[in-house]
């Protein structure tokens, strides 16, 4: 995996930058330094051991393979630490680009400036194994039938209706690990998340985790798509969507989200 991580990071660093004396020259709250935010902390396979500066995990490896086509060389660009809540309300930012798994949405555009998207997400269950064995099941029906909780402030509310229209609605929660903790307590038997944190959570974080199944993306009219997020009307916006644009368009982003992604195969799909 190592050898794959230097080969990513090689493709990122050969590709012409985009210069920043076209593009983000003045534009940056440092001038000369990109300042990119991240949660505290944030987990694996976003960014591996809590080390964003590393580049190793598949935000971070993007984060640094879209600031070097923007110019900045790796000791140009300053990682600091923001909260879920915090980065997506209006207003000024203490930092110039995000990623933290920000699904883009018409409401949050409103307020803030997303990139064009970095990784379109299936979506999954994670449950526990006791759930499992008291009868849950990878089927629609099954499913309607389980207790639900999610974060408030994502779009797991929203894509639950859509995607599953349990016949209670969903105990609503200050963040993820709130729904973890009542998950882990016996309150709710089930949440959604995007694939890659619900395999960490199961094997990480809930005891007795496991992944029931999973939703590929174009099983809903509006898939889970994360965009690095920016301040509103952020002068950046044109300079990251263009360096991002690269990173598709050689295959860069693709071969990052192979090596960092690749474990969300082989969960079953629901039926």
């Amino acid at each position: 995996m190592k050898l794959l991580y230097v080969t990513v990071a090689s493709l990122a660093l050969s590709a012409p930058a985009f210069a920043q004396n076209d593009c983000a020259t003045g534009q940056t709250l440092s001038e000369g330094t990109l300042t990119i935010a991240t949660g505290n902390p944030a987990f694996y396979p976003w960014v591996l051991d809590d080390a964003p500066a590393s580049g190793e995990g598949f935000e971070a490896a993007v984060a640094h393979a879209i600031a070097a086509n923007m110019g900045f060389e790796p000791d140009a660009v300053e990682w600091t630490r923001s909260s879920f809540d915090q980065a997506i309300q209006p207003g000024a930012k203490d930092f110039d680009i995000t990623i933290q798994q920000f699904s883009i949405t018409p409401e949050r555009e409103e307020v803030v400036d997303f990139s064009i998207p970095y990784y379109t997400s299936a979506m999954a269950v994670l449950t526990t194994q006791s759930v499992v064995d008291n009868g849950a099941e990878a089927t629609l029906d099954s499913l309607k039938t389980l207790t639900w909780g999610a974060d408030a402030n994502t779009t797991a509310v929203a894509m639950l209706a859509d995607l599953i229209a349990p016949q209670t609605g969903p105990m609503l929660y200050n963040d993820n690990v709130d729904v973890t903790a009542a998950m882990q307590a016996g309150q709710i038997d089930a949440a959604l998340f995007d694939l890659p944190t619900a395999l960490y959570l199961s094997a990480v974080v809930l005891p007795d985790g496991t992944l029931l199944g999973q939703f590929p993306a174009d099983r809903t009219e509006s898939p889970d798509q994360f965009g690095m997020l920016m301040a509103n009307e952020s002068p950046l916006k044109p300079c990251v969507d263009a360096a991002l644009q690269e990173l598709i368009d050689d295959g860069t982003l693709a071969a990052i989200e192979t090596q960092w992604l690749e474990e969300t195969t082989g969960v079953p799909v629901i039926k």
